[in-house]
């Protein structure tokens, strides 16, 4: 479920549409109606970011994380693993375990995950990686890892929607309410997928030689972000039915 389960709820103001449409919608996943109050709910959820605006620009693990997904990935479609990994200052996992590689590269991507914000990159760039090499154990596995544009394109849109869910108060704590494990399961899917139609990257024509970690890396990101938050807020119909 993401790190939404440990937001605790707040009380008033913009929290109370808020947790009136989680409610709604745990209520009537059954109805043909369903999708349109899961919509509900991450427009509401919006306004407790800051707004459009706030959202977007408090979203500094997702941006970082972005940059930094960005450069590995693209190291990795313009050389193979080693050399990216030479290429963001890890040379030094050369050669090791999945779990070692793996656990070192969530920390470059998104941090230690000290607060909410940088625990929904970390839990994002988990599940990234893991789209990345598959059941590749070993080194050998691992470097036999590629990517190409349409992959990087891709993984990059992916890491963003599931950072976006992860940021999202109140869902979660509803959905554990649910004494359904496949009615659970269905509407976390719901949720996200709702979000990854919405979340767009654009990409320059090579963006193998985007300086990721660089302003034009930076550039992509916040826009990214940007848009993706723009669009959620609008999904709030302002129908409390």
């Amino acid at each position: 479920m993401g790190t939404s389960a440990d937001r605790s709820a707040g009380s008033g103001g913009a929290w109370t549409p808020l947790k009136y449409a989680a409610s709604s919608y745990v209520r009537h996943l059954d109805s043909p109606d369903s999708a349109a109050r899961a919509r509900r709910v991450l427009g509401r959820h919006v306004p407790l970011l800051g707004g459009t605006g706030g959202a977007a620009t408090s979203a500094r693990a997702g941006a970082t994380g972005i940059q930094n997904l960005g450069a590995l990935l693209s190291g990795i479609g313009a050389g193979g693993l080693a050399q990216a990994l030479e290429g963001i200052g890890l040379a030094d996992l050369v050669g090791s375990d999945r779990f070692t590689v793996l656990d070192e590269l969530i920390g470059f991507i998104a941090g230690d995950g000290d607060d909410l914000d940088a625990q929904a990159a970390r839990d994002a760039a988990c599940d990234v990686l893991d789209e990345v090499f598959g059941d590749a154990d070993q080194w050998e596995e691992l470097a036999d890892v590629s990517i190409d544009e349409t992959d990087l394109l891709a993984l990059l849109q992916s890491f963003l929607a599931l950072y976006v869910y992860n940021r999202v108060p109140v869902v979660a704590e509803r959905l554990s309410r649910l004494s359904d494990p496949v009615a659970m399961r269905k509407a976390d899917q719901e949720m996200r997928q709702i979000i990854a139609d919405l979340v767009a990257i654009h990409l320059p024509e090579d963006p193998f030689a985007v300086d990721w970690r660089g302003e034009q890396g930076r550039g992509i990101a916040e826009d990214a972000i940007s848009s993706a938050y723009q669009a959620i807020s609008a999904l709030d119909d302002g129908d409390d039915s």
